[in-house]
């Protein structure tokens, strides 16, 4: 039977995070980002177990096999999800992994309980730090764009992930030679299945904050981020995470799209590896 840890409750029942705990060693937690599951990770999982890593998976509130409640979808409950789920399985000097949108829970995680218990951290082609243009954010995107991208997760989802899965992986350029048919067939599958309010609601966070957050991170950071990512832009975002990190590392993957943990896999895992020692 597949481990549940209860987070929440709803109206007729528990709100529960289905999670899996591998190996034994340091504990390194990984966390996918939308619209996937922690299948996400399955490139990652068996390098960091065959590393001597103890890996610890789940699936955020909305997507895969954990519940699919209407609300919840922000930064900060996203980030209370994790931090019960730590708690319950008494993790300390723990390494904290997040690819895209799971990088809110990585800043913010560290921005409200500190880093007593996280030794490093690696952000992987993450929304960080801060996408929405302001008046003191020039570099980020349009506001215009969260709301397209949120009209048309409303309008037809199907058609919405269908497009968002291409340029996850930047199939056009990609397909046939880091990835196949199959495996944006399944991302599609997982996508599909995801909670439609949280599908939606998530866009909304998309553009927080984290500046400040990430001030507060004071322990190894790695910085992942494919050149060519069409989901989160490089310039908008990773580029621009050294500017508030100030111990960290930033590795730009060459053709990289934003699905690099598949795509560009053996790079990825070098590099983290690497990084943990």
């Amino acid at each position: 039977m597949c481990p549940f840890i209860k987070v929440d409750e709803g109206n007729s029942g528990d709100i529960n995070l289905h999670y899996e705990d591998y190996g034994e060693g340091k504990p390194v937690i990984l966390i996918h980002g939308y619209p996937l599951s922690s299948r996400a990770w399955e490139k990652q999982i068996p390098a960091l177990l065959d590393a001597g890593y103890r890996v610890i998976t789940y699936d955020r509130r909305g997507f895969g096999n954990s519940s699919q409640p209407w609300s919840g979808y922000d930064p900060d409950t996203f980030t209370e999800d994790l931090h019960r789920l730590v708690t319950k399985l008494n993790l300390h000097d723990f390494v904290l992994v997040g690819h895209s949108m799971a990088g809110e829970e990585l800043a913010r995680y560290i921005g409200k309980y500190g880093t007593e218990d996280v030794s490093k951290v690696v952000f992987i082609s993450a929304v960080t730090p801060f996408l929405r243009k302001t008046d003191d954010n020039p570099e980020g995107l349009d506001e215009s764009l969260f709301e397209e991208i949120k009209n048309a997760v409303i309008e037809d989802r199907p058609a919405f992930m269908t497009q968002f899965c291409t340029d996850f992986y930047n199939m056009d350029a990609l397909e046939g030679k880091r990835v196949s048919k199959h495996a944006y067939q399944a991302s599609w599958n997982t996508a599909i299945e995801a909670s439609p309010k949280g599908s939606i609601d998530c866009v909304d966070t998309w553009g927080t904050d984290f500046r400040e957050d990430l001030k507060r991170v004071d322990v190894p950071t790695l910085v992942i981020h494919g050149d060519q990512d069409r989901i989160v832009p490089f310039k908008n975002s990773g580029k621009r995470m050294p500017d508030f990190v100030k111990n960290s590392k930033l590795v730009v993957i060459k053709d990289g799209p934003h699905g690099i943990a598949w795509t560009h896999n053996e790079e990825v895992n070098r590099e983290l590896l690497n990084f943990l020692g």
